[in-house]
């Protein structure tokens, strides 16, 4: 039985950064030559949509897409966000407290550098924004004496993911003129949405209509811009042009009014010429309007509150508080994202027996979820004063350094029975309810 082969994208999207470059590119990208048979680049699952349908005309690739506002914001708020939250290795001990394993060989890699070239920020905000566009995301394991010793990311639109006649995973590629041909054992890849063993579903094929419209769209806009945002008009003749005025209607003309540098200039005719203006029909005018539309299309893709992007109209049902807003952030977009990562990097990076120990790997979201100053205080305070905090703990949230004594959880007394009132009086304890 044939292995089955499968993509990280459709093949439409390995045409991505300039348009004609297409063939040679891929042939570049996967190390072939001329004369050697290309690889099969069909789609892996019934998921991806047909390149190239129902879309405005305009080629959606993930640089064009990038250059649509919506499209960066989203991309860049949801990894800008993963990718500054702390990645720390935990164990959970058997009285249910969880330690971070700085000592952890994982830790270091995670935390603060997964490659000689990278921080832990520049790696995670690369492999998520693959996992957003592409739907994949890629790294090679690198190991030393079987310990894991760094993680080198790969782009998802050179990869092909194929399904062994075993069962295995293997991950092909080709990279500054190296192919490689790895196993699921020396290969992270993080799928995103879909649950396809072979890859997740790419947010470019899916999108294609609607980045393609609002491109569309974008261009359009800029066109009547340049064109002074006037519709255009017809010059009347009364006679057949010669050659040569017909050159000078065209070209002198056009040259002289049209623009918004030429907005306003007066229109000399002479010779019988006569300007008629075309109106502005109600489907122009409106226009723009499609573009605030195509903006609230591309934050459904990525389930971003246009909000958090800067996109404000006139009616929401967002709640206003922005700690509430960070919640919800939290709560329906973020969070499905980091347990994505966290549940692959445990599958493919921790072992067995450390799983069993306790081992976690899990985003810190302690910044991410910090209230207001007046917040802050009203929490650390309950926590204080029921004893469920210390002293210590509170300043350490805080950056700042503990204080003999402050390790003691502590609980207010003034909660007693009034009928123990003049027993305290007389025991002089008065003063310390």
């Amino acid at each position: 039985m044939q292995g089955a082969e499968g993509r990280a994208a459709p093949a439409e999207e390995l045409l991505l950064p300039e348009p004609g470059v297409g063939m040679k590119l891929l042939r570049k990208m996967f190390g072939l030559q001329d004369g050697k048979k290309p690889l099969d680049l069909t789609s892996h699952t019934d998921f991806q949509p047909q390149p190239g349908v129902m879309d405005a005309g305009v080629p959606v690739s993930a640089r064009s897409s990038m250059a649509l506002s919506a499209v960066w914001g989203c991309v860049n708020l949801l990894s800008g966000t993963i990718s500054s939250l702390p990645l720390q290795v935990f164990v959970l001990g058997e009285d249910g407290q969880r330690t971070v394993m700085r000592d952890h060989p994982l830790y270091s890699v995670l935390h603060d550098s997964p490659n000689f070239d990278q921080t832990a920020l520049d790696f995670w905000d690369f492999m998520t924004m693959a996992v957003e566009l592409w739907g994949n995301a890629y790294a090679r394991i690198d190991r030393l004496g079987g310990r894991i010793v760094a993680l080198t990311p790969v782009r998802p639109d050179a990869v092909t993911v194929r399904r062994e006649t075993g069962g295995a995973l293997r991950y092909r590629w080709t990279q500054d003129r190296k192919q490689y041909d790895l196993t699921e054992a020396d290969v992270l890849h993080i799928r995103g949405p879909g649950g396809d063993p072979l890859g997740g579903m790419s947010t470019l094929a899916f999108a294609r209509s609607t980045f393609s419209l609002a491109m569309a769209a974008n261009a359009t806009a800029a066109a009547m811009f340049r064109n002074g945002l006037k519709p255009s008009g017809a010059l009347q003749f009364d006679e057949w042009l010669s050659d040569e005025n017909r050159k000078i209607a065209r070209e002198y003309m056009v040259a002289e009014f049209i623009g918004a540098a030429n907005a306003g200039k007066p229109f000399v005719a002479e010779g019988g010429v006569k300007w008629q203006s075309f109106s502005l029909t109600p489907e122009d005018a409106q226009m723009l309007e499609s573009r605030g539309f195509s903006i609230e299309e591309i934050c459904r893709f990525f389930g971003v509150p246009p909000v958090m992007i800067q996109h404000s109209s006139a009616t929401t049902s967002w709640p206003t508080g922005v700690e509430q807003q960070v919640l919800l952030f939290q709560k329906f977009t973020l969070r499905r994202r980091l347990k994505r990562i966290e549940m692959a990097l445990a599958k493919q990076l921790l072992t067995d027996a450390e799983r069993r120990r306790g081992l976690m790997i899990e985003f810190n979201l302690e910044g991410l979820l910090r209230g207001d100053s007046a917040g802050r205080a009203a929490f650390y305070k309950s926590g204080l004063n029921d004893g469920w905090l210390t002293i210590n703990e509170v300043r350490a949230k805080e950056n700042l350094p503990a204080v003999e004594g402050g390790d003691v959880p502590r609980i207010q007394k003034q909660n007693v029975p009034i009928t123990d009132l003049e027993a305290l009086i007389q025991g002089g304890k008065v003063n310390e309810v």
